[in-house]
């Protein structure tokens, strides 16, 4: 006998992270880092809420874009819209 493993997830709550970041997430990051200059941000693991558009937390690996500059960690949080492009929320270092 077979059991389906079911995630519970309350209406307007974050998903658990994951590393599988989808096409749709990994888009929305793209576009809110289209024109972002200083430091590279690269995406590790994903959470996602339904609201009018999405909402995305993305846990990132972080490095300045000068030499010599050590890595660190950031949660970044990224909306978007259902019409128009996704933008950052806000950018949270992680110590």
């Amino acid at each position: 006998m077979s059991q389906l493993k079911e995630e519970a997830v309350m209406v307007g709550a974050f998903s658990t992270f994951s590393c599988n970041i989808d096409g749709q997430a990994n888009n929305a990051f793209n576009e809110a880092f289209e024109n972002f200059v200083g430091v590279k941000y690269s995406p590790v693991a994903v959470s996602q809420q339904v609201v009018a558009g999405m909402n995305f937390r993305f846990f990132c690996n972080s490095k300045m874009v000068t030499p010599f500059s050590v890595n660190g960690s950031a949660m970044v949080s990224i909306y978007k819209p259902l019409n128009g492009n996704a933008h950052i929320v806000s950018i949270q270092n992680i110590d």
